[in-house]
């Protein structure tokens, strides 16, 4: 589904990322590890387009990725933003037409959503009467009803309470099994073991570890994914 051939960036003396490589297999979760400041973020936004990589290559479905690909791309970034006045129902069917849905097909798209969350109460209310963890909950349904066929997470679980953070899981799982392919960057280790097909650990703008989590796990059979990131990230040093 992506391939991402030695890919660096610097803001100005700065590297954000150095000759990074990654293959992201169609129909898999990939979980994208990593410090603060290690480079996942900046790397997140040139799949997106959002910044542009000084050297290297992204591939989609086999070409160069182009502008007309982003829209095959649903990205839940980490700083979110709703427009706190707009309606809830308002808003999602407004940025679900910007993937190009019509009016009609969103508003349909969006009621299943609304009832299979159990959230259509929330349907008129204004953006700003929402909690934090509730906010998150209807940017989430907006990232994923185009139904595109790669789904990008910055920090997905971030602000949920652990029934609500179970819910997200059960949803990414359910959206992997109906074809979908999906990348989420995120601490929670937790998390991660209990979804991942893939992983790949950035430290200090460099992939320092990646494979299938069930490879990762038989190099080191007496660790928890956890300890594993920790003893990798410390190496680096």
């Amino acid at each position: 589904m992506l391939e991402i051939h030695h890919i660096t960036k610097h803001y100005g003396s700065y590297c954000a990322l150095n000759n990074v490589s990654l293959n992201v297999r169609r129909g898999s979760i990939f979980g994208l590890l990593g410090p603060n400041g290690a480079g996942k973020s900046t790397l997140i936004r040139i799949i997106n387009r959002i910044a542009v990589a000084d050297s290297g290559q992204v591939l989609f479905d086999g070409h160069p990725m182009t502008d007309d690909d982003v829209r095959a791309i649903g990205y839940l970034p980490e700083e979110r933003g709703l427009y706190k006045k707009m309606r809830v129902a308002e808003q999602a069917i407004y940025l679900a037409r910007l993937k190009g849905l019509s009016y009609r097909e969103a508003e349909q798209r969006l009621r299943w959503w609304f009832d299979h969350l159990e959230i259509a109460d929330w349907w008129n209310r204004p953006v700003q009467e929402l909690s934090k963890g509730m906010q998150q909950k209807v940017q989430f349904v907006v990232t994923v009803l185009h139904r595109p066929p790669l789904l990008i997470f910055d920090e997905p679980f971030s602000g949920f309470d652990p029934v609500n953070a179970n819910l997200l899981k059960d949803e990414i799982l359910r959206l992997r099994n109906e074809g979908a392919t999906v990348i989420f960057s995120t601490h929670n280790m937790a998390s991660v073991e209990e979804i991942c097909d893939d992983i790949a650990l950035i430290n200090q703008s460099r992939v320092v570890l990646d494979g299938s989590l069930s490879e990762v796990r038989q190099q080191h059979p007496d660790c928890s994914l956890n300890e594993i990131f920790i003893s990798t990230v410390a190496r680096q040093q």
